[in-house]
């Protein structure tokens, strides 16, 4: 009998932590599927990760679209290789939620090789579909 009520407290236990995850655990999973996504070039995937209004600002300045920023990267103009979230705070209000992190990018662009250390802003909105990104904005800080 002790082993059936171990077997089942174990299995709600596994079930609860699979159903349950908190808004801030969902956007830090977000957050890992979209940096996979991107290295990976992924582009079903990066489709239904980014908002059809996306705003992707990069720390350079330029403002791109969804259909732009992913024409770039099937173009292979943008090509990253390493992202690596250091830090990151998220905040939730319903279903929004902003994600500030401190991240590592390495790869190429149109001016070549690029090795960045960036403060990065993420606004996430959930819809049917799940969490999208809405917006995406880097700093590049001090080296």
């Amino acid at each position: 009998m002790k082993r059936i009520c171990l077997i089942l407290l174990l299995a709600f236990a596994g079930s609860a932590c699979a159903f349950g995850a908190s808004p801030k655990d969902e956007i830090l999973a977000a957050e890992k599927r979209w940096a996979e996504a991107v290295i990976a070039l992924d582009f079903a995937a990066l489709e239904k990760i980014y908002h059809d209004g996306l705003i992707y600002a990069h720390s350079t300045g330029t403002i791109e679209t969804k259909g732009e920023y992913l024409a770039k990267l099937r173009s292979g103009k943008q090509k990253y290789d390493v992202i690596e979230h250091h830090k990151t705070t998220i905040r939730t209000q319903g279903d929004a939620a902003v994600a500030h992190s401190i991240v590592t990018m390495k790869g190429t662009n149109p001016a070549g090789p690029f090795d960045n250390k960036l403060m990065m802003i993420h606004t996430w909105f959930k819809g049917a579909g799940g969490w999208q990104l809405a917006a995406h904005q880097t700093t590049e800080l001090a080296k």
